[in-house]
């Protein structure tokens, strides 16, 4: 299991990671969502050593990271699927770590047989290598150890479909046999496909966590207002917890409900309706918008 506590990381002046809490459970794929920025690679930077926390921290199987005695033989880690030695071949790279590890070379073959590298593409130079093909070694490697827990950053990058399809089920039999999954991705749909338990962070903070099927299905009331900092002060003191939403509010509570604060407080209101029904980029998008660099208008005629 992967536990993080109030995580924060810090440079200077700015605070990439904000008090961060969640865990990811074994026999679970964990999605952790965000957009560009959002504190996702350097959390998981943290959790395998690579990245010192400011304050909090991340244990995996209740230790951390730096104290497991032959960490590849516990957790498998893929962070930068560029980040091999481009002028060795892929067999190279998995022997070498495999004699790093004190693993038979016979476990080699296996995990080239496994990721679909074919024995002439494991001779090849990794400079030659396609993302796609580098993301496969970069799984082969994370495998390698029989590890019970992987951490994956962006694990699709470059597949095509069929590829992508092929990880989601190695993944989803990884879990199945009681592994710990975390991956971070911005391809939402797969996510949703494959994840038990959904992590939303934006601007270092959590936005949102829980199943898929909670998370669509608990999306509360989306509320704008004409005083919005009049309704957001009213719903705080009513103790109803709420996000911005772009130009609104997102509540956790029935419409009704918040009909009845707006209107005891004598707030104006533009739009008052269930946010149920969205999915799960929907969701996303809502609770990441003031993140996100792109502004999406409907209607718009090209």
């Amino acid at each position: 299991m992967i536990k993080v506590e109030n995580l924060t990381r810090t440079y200077g002046a700015f605070t990439a990671v904000n008090d961060v809490s969640f865990e990811a459970r074994p026999g679970r794929v964990t999605g952790f969502l965000g957009p560009n920025g959002a504190g996702k690679s350097t959390t998981m930077r943290v959790m395998v050593g690579l990245t010192p926390p400011t304050a909090g921290s991340v244990t995996i199987g209740g230790h951390d990271y730096r104290d497991i005695p032959n960490p590849g033989r516990h957790v498998g880690v893929l962070l930068d699927a560029s980040a091999q030695h481009a002028g060795r071949t892929g067999r190279e790279v998995l022997t070498i770590a495999a004699q790093t590890m004190g693993l038979p070379k016979a476990r080699v073959d296996e995990m080239l047989a496994l990721v679909g590298l074919t024995p002439e593409e494991a001779k090849r130079r990794v400079r030659n290598y396609s993302l796609g093909m580098r993301q496969r070694l970069g799984l082969a490697n994370a495998l390698l150890g029989d590890p019970s827990v992987l951490i994956l950053d962006e694990p699709a990058n470059g597949l095509d479909p069929a590829g992508i399809r092929w990880m989601r089920g190695l993944l989803r039999g990884y879990a199945d046999r009681g592994g710990t999954v975390l991956l971070s991705s911005h391809l939402l749909n797969e996510v949703q496909l494959i994840a038990d338990d959904i992590v939303m962070i934006g601007r270092g903070r959590i936005v949102a966590q829980g199943t898929p099927e909670d998370l669509v299905a608990s999306t509360g009331t989306l509320v704008r207002a004409v005083e919005l900092d009049q309704m957001k002060a009213a719903l705080t003191g009513e103790g109803l917890a709420h996000t911005v939403v772009a130009d609104g509010l997102r509540v956790d509570a029935e419409p009704l409900q918040v009909g009845k604060v707006a209107a005891a407080h004598q707030v104006a209101l533009i739009e008052l309706r269930p946010a149920d029904g969205a999915g799960l980029e929907d969701l996303f998008l809502e609770l990441t918008a003031d993140t996100q660099r792109e502004s999406f208008t409907e209607g718009v005629q090209a």
